[in-house]
């Protein structure tokens, strides 16, 4: 079974805003904005609604730049994770009930604090470049095998 989700990276250089996840999957993690495309929706039209969702704030210059598939290494749940990337935001990053919204320097980013596979892909967002991933998870998390690889068009 194949989960259809999505994640937005706020990125205004020199900044990136993160998200300090406060419950459910990831909770205690830094992460950009997204979560689960609802049946029929289409998956740029969920992106904005859960970075409103979540951060309080609208894009207006977005753009889809990767798609992230994950697996674990004994589980049969299997995630498609596409990924956009927001320039240009309207409002004031909010606090929600699920999200804690922070500017981070792009030298200082917490990967250390975030999924292990962000510091594979998150240097190719922050270069403008488009990607596609396949990462695979023992259940601590850890990454057992990964593929990444720069494409030109989504």
């Amino acid at each position: 079974m194949k989960k259809i989700l999505t994640l937005c990276v706020v990125h205004k250089h020199p900044h990136v805003l993160l998200g300090m996840k406060k419950r459910g999957f990831g909770m205690g993690k830094w992460n950009g904005f997204g979560g689960k495309v609802e049946e029929g929706e289409m998956v740029e039209v969920a992106a904005r609604r859960e970075l409103l969702e979540e951060s309080g704030l609208e894009a207006n210059m977005f753009e889809r730049v990767g798609v992230l598939d994950f697996a674990w290494k004994d589980k049969l749940e299997e995630m498609e994770v596409h990924v956009f990337l927001a320039r240009d935001i309207k409002g004031k990053p909010t606090e929600t009930e699920e999200m804690r919204p922070e500017w981070f320097h792009v030298n200082e980013i917490p990967f250390h604090t975030m999924w292990a596979d962000d510091k594979h892909w998150m240097p190719l967002l922050l270069a403008n470049k488009r990607f596609k991933g396949q990462f695979v998870f023992n259940d601590q998390n850890e990454i057992l095998e990964h593929s990444l690889r720069e494409i030109f068009e989504i």
